[in-house]
């Protein structure tokens, strides 16, 4: 048992803060620092009158800062500041939970002890995560957090809950009760319409920026619930004033795009310069009249599907293809054929693009993908996975040194996987995050026993499990599945596929693009005619250099052009293409 000091009236003093901090805390003495975690009634009424399950089941947080400028929960990330996270179940109104080292699986980041903070002055809040109940086709009852339109980001989910911030003084060493309730819920992002649903947002149609949101057939199937997908169109200049023309489509593809329009088209007056420049090409007689389109599909494990069938987050690519293209070519005048369908993306939209290409050969035809996510496991950021023992350490027989997962341009590394994947595993266990390495076990990786994404490693200690890296090679190691496959897929893919990566992207994902080239370089019958392009000491995301302007990097409105030129070359002969003039 820790001792107790005996030279102050209090452990822990708490005091009211203008603005953001709520009432004085009560403390009473004991053996550690203890955070009581009430849900108001109010709280609870407003979770349940947005459809999601009361009592509660989910994730309760502590947040930590001595920065009084943001709430502490807008201050979490992999390099923020510290929060300790808990799971409960069956949390009702007026009911608490306890915060502390002695809370059977407690997990904290970048401290795993709550004793471990320093002392002095913190402002602190509390957090709720709300998850909802699977009954998944599979067998499987999963609890997961709802995607509620923000793209599957707890922090500023709707019908996530939280505190009033508190400051405090704290001594880690020295003990005390602090409660916090959780009398704030977050409100839809949007207004839902009658009848409506939270899913996938609700944003409002513009004159040419429209919002389309269709229930999944096939995804509410798998998942057991009414389950959404919707997209963002961006319309060309003279969409509504030629009736009877239709247009190719550039299907762009990456993370939540929530209201925004695809390439970052916007009418204000005020937005960044970017933006501005890329508006009046797109409203100029330059721009090839086309449709771009960006596809929301956040679920419960991320802010995007990756664009495929996944035993655990469903069969997206099927919903992408089968259900939401066709929706889209039924609303507006599109060209359903797929000489006049093309990909493009970057980061994860870099290997959604590739992958929906790839798997879907006959129904697309082109794919860039920027900086894509990784496309040869053998170089997972830079773990190989079915060669390395383990993911966070590279072993030699007297040095163990911990493997990178970010680094700057200039080499300076930001933090490590083990670094990540512990922040991951705080914010939520069983691939619960929401974040990067979650959604990749969760799409690539196997159904575990439990229902939940079998881990390619032990989240702790980081070691590869080998008959899981086995399934992530059949299904999708895209270079593995290329050279399998090459034989049937060539005559689909050659001349489909560009890509794009800077040689100090941040994540080291160009290490498994140079393999992927080596691997297609090396087909033939046919060959596979794929273009690579690596950008000197450029980072992460980057897009290539323009043809257009040398020494400089691609853009945008190029871009649209460059895509508009492939379609057109690969249009059969006779068809109109007024749309590209």
């Amino acid at each position: 048992m820790r001792k107790t000091s005996t030279g102050t009236a209090a452990l822990i003093a708490a005091i009211a803060l203008a603005g953001l901090v709520g009432g004085v805390v009560i403390v009473t003495r004991a053996a550690e620092p203890r955070f009581e975690i009430e849900l108001t009634a109010d709280a609870a009424q407003a979770i349940a009158r947005l459809g999601l399950e009361v009592p509660v089941t989910g994730r309760v947080f502590v947040v930590f800062t001595r920065d009084s400028t943001r709430e502490p929960r807008h201050q979490v990330s992999v390099t923020g500041v510290p929060f300790y996270g808990l799971d409960v179940r069956g949390l009702a109104a007026g009911q608490s939970v306890v915060v502390s080292d002695a809370a059977p699986g407690l997990a904290g980041y970048p401290l795993a002890r709550i004793a471990d903070l320093p002392p002095g002055e913190y402002h602190v809040q509390a957090f709720l995560n709300v998850y909802t109940t699977y009954h998944r086709a599979d067998g499987h009852t999963l609890e997961l957090h709802h995607e509620t339109g923000e793209g599957q980001n707890p922090w500023r989910s709707p019908g996530n809950a939280y505190s009033a911030v508190q400051r405090l003084r704290l001594d880690p060493r020295s003990g005390g009760t602090v409660t916090l309730r959780l009398s704030n819920v977050i409100p839809p992002i949007e207004p839902v319409p009658e009848g409506g649903v939270l899913d996938q947002g609700n944003p409002q149609d513009g004159e040419l920026v429209k919002f389309i949101k269709i229930r999944s057939a096939r995804v509410s199937e798998f998942w057991g619930r009414d389950m959404y997908i919707g997209a963002n169109v961006l319309l060309p200049r003279d969409y509504h004033e030629n009736p009877d023309a239709r247009y190719p489509v550039i299907y762009l593809q990456g993370h939540f795009p929530g209201r925004r329009a695809p390439f970052g088209f916007t009418g204000a007056d005020d937005a960044p310069p970017r933006a501005r420049a890329f508006r009046d090409f797109w409203l100029s007689p330059r721009a090839p009249r086309v449709i771009a389109v960006t596809i929301r599909d956040a679920n419960p494990y991320y802010d995007t599907s990756y664009s495929v069938n996944s035993a655990n987050v469903g069969p997206y690519g099927d919903a992408i293809v089968e259900e939401l293209i066709p929706e889209l070519e039924r609303r507006f005048r599109i060209i359903p054929e797929p000489w006049a369908r093309v990909l493009a993306g970057g980061s994860t939209g870099g290997w959604e693009a590739l992958a929906l290409q790839i798997f879907y050969p006959d129904v697309f035809g082109g794919a860039w993908g920027w900086c894509p996510d990784p496309v040869d496991f053998r170089y997972y950021q830079l773990v190989n996975i079915y060669e390395d023992a383990n993911a966070y350490y590279a072993d030699h027989e007297w040095l163990r040194v911990e493997r990178p997962s970010r680094r700057t341009v200039d080499g300076n590394v930001d933090y490590t996987i083990a670094d990540e994947n512990a922040f991951e595993r705080t914010v939520g266990p069983n691939s619960r995050s929401g974040g990067q390495w979650a959604i990749w076990e969760a799409v690539f990786g196997p159904v575990g026993p439990d229902g939940y994404p079998a881990p390619i490693w032990d989240p702790v200690t980081g070691e590869i499990d080998r008959e899981v890296a086995a399934y992530w090679r059949e299904h999708y190691d895209l270079t593995d599945y290329l050279r399998r496959n090459w034989r049937e897929l060539g005559p689909k893919l050659t001349g489909k596929l560009h890509v794009a990566v800077g040689d100090m992207d941040d994540y080291y994902l160009n290490e498994a693009v140079y393999l992927m080239q080596a691997a297609l370089d090396s087909l033939s019958d046919p060959p596979a005619r794929a273009s690579f392009e690596y950008g000197r000491r450029k980072g992460h995301c980057w897009i290539g250099y323009s043809r257009e302007r040398p020494g400089e990097d691609l853009d945008y409105a190029e871009f649209v052009r460059l895509a508009a030129d492939h379609m057109a070359r690969n249009a059969p002969p006779g068809a109109d293409l007024r749309w590209a003039r």
